[in-house]
């Protein structure tokens, strides 16, 4: 694939949205928290889907698991990895509601018909192998592999949920990658998540990047992102197990300068998984990915990023 145009640097507007809180939440909340920095000068968008910790009182009056079983879904302290890239130029945008609750990383049409009282209408997403395995828009079962609910759902529900946080979420993200294609020739999507450790078995990587086999993200992206995580001592793959997901998928069309890659991080690096509490590794791992965030806006100011 031929090397992308250059791109130029230029300024942007300072702005936060909600602080995050612990949970429980009422649904009509912000969906999510945005940073951007008081200059922009690199165009990178980092995302992270399913870090949220809120659990609204319908959720927790619904399910017939506890709390912990529920938060076992969440890319726990994701957010908190990442949220220091804004320092070096580029956007931070994190979901506050549980991933438990509605999961952005889906197509809002991965609904699982066995969840509900009536029938969804019609979608070719609807019987994808993340419906089938249960992780749907709307979840059937928590990162445990226990089922969430007691009854059914109404569709109406399932509906509220994607109109209230799923399509909010994506309407801004949508427009920061059109934002950040206008000010700098291109766009570069960073989705964030964690993993268990045991994703694959005894040999689990530290961080899998996901380019979709090359279709989501020019290489050269790719190959920055995976020689400066290397550079810092993690054992690195790519697109297994993990290739991407609905984000990469809807989002990355090199062709068009849009570039979105995913990243995986072993959750063992930074949290007790049994108890979800952050452990010592947490910052060295914070501090590498601003590291990462550096080392991306660094090549953009040198214009040598896709």
């Amino acid at each position: 694939m031929a090397a992308m145009d250059p791109l130029d640097p230029c300024k942007g507007a300072a702005r936060a949205l909600e602080e995050d809180a612990a949970p429980p939440a009422p649904a009509q909340e912000p969906a999510f928290v945005l940073i951007e920095p008081l200059h922009r000068t690199a165009p990178l968008i980092f995302a992270s889907p399913h870090s949220g910790r809120r659990y609204p009182a319908e959720l927790l009056g619904e399910a017939r698991v506890s709390l912990i079983s529920l938060r076992r879904s969440e890319d726990a302290y994701v957010d908190e990895l990442f949220a220091s890239a804004a320092a070096h130029g580029a956007a931070v945008l994190s979901a506050t509601m549980a991933r438990a609750y509605v999961d952005l990383n889906r197509d809002p049409g991965e609904l699982d018909p066995e969840m509900f009282e009536e029938r969804p209408p019609h979608s070719p997403h609807a019987s994808s192998p993340r419906v089938q395995a249960g992780l749907g828009a709307i979840p059937r079962i928590c990162g445990d592999g226990q089922s969430i609910y007691r009854r059914k759902l109404s569709l109406s529900e399932a509906q509220r949920r994607i109109a209230q946080v799923h399509r909010p979420y994506h309407d801004t993200l949508q427009g920061l990658i059109a934002q950040t294609k206008e000010q700098f020739g291109c766009a570069v999507l960073v989705d964030c998540h964690s993993m268990p450790s045991s994703a694959r078995g005894a040999h689990a990587p530290d961080i899998v990047l996901g380019d979709r086999f090359g279709a989501s993200c020019h290489p050269s992206v790719t190959s920055l992102a995976e020689a400066t995580l290397r550079r810092l001592g993690y054992r690195v793959a790519r697109n297994a197990p993990f290739a991407g997901g609905h984000t990469t998928q809807t989002y990355g069309r090199p062709a068009q300068r849009v570039h979105a890659l995913q990243i995986e991080i072993n959750r063992a690096l930074y949290v007790d998984e049994r108890t979800l509490e952050r452990t010592s590794g947490h910052a060295r791992v914070r501090a590498d990915m601003a590291r990462l965030a550096e080392a991306l806006s660094a090549a953009a100011l040198h214009r040598s990023l896709a």
